[in-house]
């Protein structure tokens, strides 16, 4: 029995509803308050768990992000360099990403919501202690960053998951763009709330100071209104008609299929252009606003962090456009083919490519041409988010999705935004020939001049993804397990899963 769990072996933090399928009403079975769905939970609790998870996705991308709006404000306390200032983001990325597949691990087979919650409240403690660092310590600032990527993990390789348990067809793909809503409009209040935070205080520390309360809030949403729906069951062929296999299996199953694996690529290149731009694009304008003589190099603290405030509000705009648009386009093009998804995500990265380059360019020269550029380069890349979700969902099982999505998480961020904003200012410093305000600006503009290159990349490997993405959907939607899959016998008057060598033998 190998790679399975059963429900007479599951450990006491697993949920009791997933155990089994829906079974009939016989005597004296009690009947629901409120008619439920073939996950076990009720359509309006179904809507308050996205509302949660939506919640907590904006929360953790305003904590990764707030760090960002106030980075002319933390190289000038430590007095670090470009590439030492490129770890603050590589460190919490690399954490997140090797935590992703025990997360993704665990959250195939024991309780998703209680996982989520001791992620969350220690990512919360050590934000909190992050923000009473001093100037000595630089290392203990990188350490606490890298150790906030346990919340993430735990939370991005299992929420989606059970969106898909609660939703099919069209209403999962509307509700994961509700979901993904929260990246980019996350990620901008972060920049706002830093920055904000920052000129009011005049301490960069406040600004992390915000987002534990509001973790420890999301704690308790979860635990009270949150409910663990059955894995599978709403689907064509739930849970109970398949079986887990082990991970060693799983990951050679998703290594076979073509769209996932592509997807991944080209969602990876998303991963480093906005990486990137994260942390990278306030510092960028702020340094061409000295360049151009509009704004007064940061001598001491706080710094000028006007552009970190547009940069937020601009993030929060094209997020909802983008992400909205995606999934409209994606709608729409289904009508005529079943490989719009794929498409719409390779549009977006070709068309995000030229403004992303344009915005660069264009920085010495207008600051409001630029502000335009990043408009449209950022709303275009926006329309990936809900769609590669709704890839992945679709053309992978139900008992690897956990999996697979820690899969993805991790490739995207070993090879995408664990790297880029490190390479970003490693590059910056070796392009760079004195410490004048001129070379500041010139190193950062040209090592960002990668993002258009990779986004080109990126839309390659979707357009190859669009080659697959019908025969791996259709797999998916008619998976039948293997001659050697458990079949169900009786036990004590409850159902246990055996292999069908065990029963010939």
């Amino acid at each position: 029995l190998s790679g399975y769990v059963s429900a007479d072996t599951t450990p006491f933090f697993s949920d009791d509803n997933e155990e089994e399928g829906p079974t009939d009403n016989g005597v004296g079975s009690p009947q629901p308050e409120e008619e439920e769905s073939a996950s076990g939970v009720s359509d309006k609790r179904a809507k308050l768990t996205v509302a949660v998870l939506c919640y907590i996705n904006l929360l953790n991308y305003m904590d990764r992000f707030t760090v960002a709006g106030v980075l002319p404000d933390i190289e000038h306390f430590f007095s670090i360099s470009d590439g030492t200032s490129g770890l603050l983001q590589t460190v919490f990325i690399c954490s997140y990403m090797f935590l992703a597949p025990l997360f993704g691990y665990l959250g195939d087979r024991y309780n998703r919501k209680l996982i989520m919650c001791v992620g969350i409240f220690f990512w919360s403690l050590v934000t909190l202690a992050s923000s009473f660092i001093g100037k000595d310590h630089f290392w203990a600032l990188l350490l606490t960053r890298g150790l906030v990527g346990v919340g993430e993990a735990s939370y991005s390789t299992i929420a989606p998951t059970i969106i898909a348990d609660l939703f099919i067809k069209e209403k999962r793909t509307n509700m994961l763009s509700v979901f993904y809503f929260a990246i980019p409009v996350g990620s901008g209040l972060g920049y706002i709330v830093g920055s904000e935070v920052d000129d009011v205080t005049g301490d960069w520390h406040w600004a992390l100071r915000v987002t534990p309360g509001l973790g420890l809030l999301a704690v308790i949403l979860l635990l009270f209104v949150v409910q663990e729906p059955k894995r599978g069951a709403i689907e064509a062929h739930p849970e109970h008609t398949l079986h887990r296999t082990s991970w060693l299996a799983d990951i050679k199953a998703l290594c076979r299929n073509p769209s996932f694996v592509l997807s991944t690529f080209g969602f990876t290149t998303v991963a480093f252009v906005t990486g990137s731009l994260a942390l990278w694009a306030p510092a960028f304008l702020f340094r061409a606003g000295v360049f151009t003589g509009e704004k007064q190099p940061c001598l001491k603290a706080p710094c000028d962090n006007s552009d970190s405030l547009i940069f937020g509000i601009i993030t929060v705009v094209t997020g909802i456009l983008g992400v909205a648009s995606g999934v409209q386009a994606s709608k729409k093009l289904r009508i005529k083919t079943p490989r719009a998804d794929p498409l719409v995500c390779a549009a977006g990265l070709l068309l995000a490519a030229p403004f992303l380059y344009l915005s660069i360019m264009f920085a010495q020269a207008s600051t409001v041409a630029t502000y335009i550029f990043i408009f449209l380069g950022e709303t275009f890349l926006s329309m990936n988010w809900a769609i590669v979700a709704d890839i992945l969902l679709y053309v992978v099982i139900p008992t690897r999705r956990s999996t697979a999505e820690a899969f993805q998480i991790v490739l995207s961020h070993l090879l995408g935004d664990a790297i880029s904003p490190y390479l970003i200012g490693v590059v910056s410093d070796s392009i760079k020939k004195s410490d004048s305000y001129m070379w500041e600006f010139r190193s950062l503009q040209m090592s960002l001049l990668l993002c258009s290159f990779v986004a080109v990349v990126g839309g390659a490997f979707f357009l190859a993804t669009a080659l697959f993405i019908e025969k791996d959907r259709h797999l998916a939607d008619n998976y039948v397990p293997s001659d050697d899959a458990p079949i169900v016998v009786p036990k004590r008057g409850r159902s246990t899963k055996v292999s069908v060598s065990s029963v010939l033998i």
